[in-house]
Order: structure tokens, then C-alpha cells, then sequence
């Protein structure tokens, strides 16, 4: 949910300690605070100056399965703790 919109890392803050308040899992929050700076529209406007299409394809793919995993892994992790 978070790859539209756009925001620096310390922007995200506020809105996952909002999101974490209102019950949100620990890692879905963190999911979302990676996915709205690495995956963003303007950073892949970016990127499409130094990389053909394809490669940013691979790579919005690759990283965004590695957020949804690295989500899922601090929610199970804080599950079990908390």
C-alpha cells in the first residue's frame, strides 16, 4: 500500500508509530516505512535515467518481495515475543 505514495525515511515515522497505535503489526508497519522510500514513483523516475526498464521491473520486483517476507518474519517474530 505504501509504493504510491512518496515520503523520506524520517516522514514515514509518524505515520508507523500512528498505524503501530492503532494495532497495526510491527512488521507491517516497518513493511510499509521500506516500501514507501525504496519503491516509490519519484525513485523510479530516478532510476529510470541509469537503468533500462527491464532491470527496474527485476528490481521493484525483487525488493518488494523482500519487504513483504521481511514483514511477515518481524510479525511472526513479534508475535511469539509479545
Amino acid at each position: 500500500m505504501g509504493i504510491p505514495l512518496y515520503s523520506n525515511a524520517l516522514g514515514t515515522i509518524p505515520i508507523a508509530e500512528a498505524l503501530i497505535g492503532k494495532g497495526v503489526g510491527i512488521g507491517t508497519a516497518l513493511a510499509f516505512m521500506m516500501a514507501v522510500t525504496a519503491l516509490s514513483l519519484p525513485e523510479m523516475l530516478i532510476l529510470r535515467k541509469v537503468i533500462k526498464p527491464k532491470l527496474i521491473a527485476i528490481f521493484i520486483v525483487i525488493v518488494a518481495i523482500g519487504i513483504i517476507a521481511i514483514g511477515y518474519l518481524y510479525n511472526a517474530i513479534f508475535t511469539y515475543l509479545i
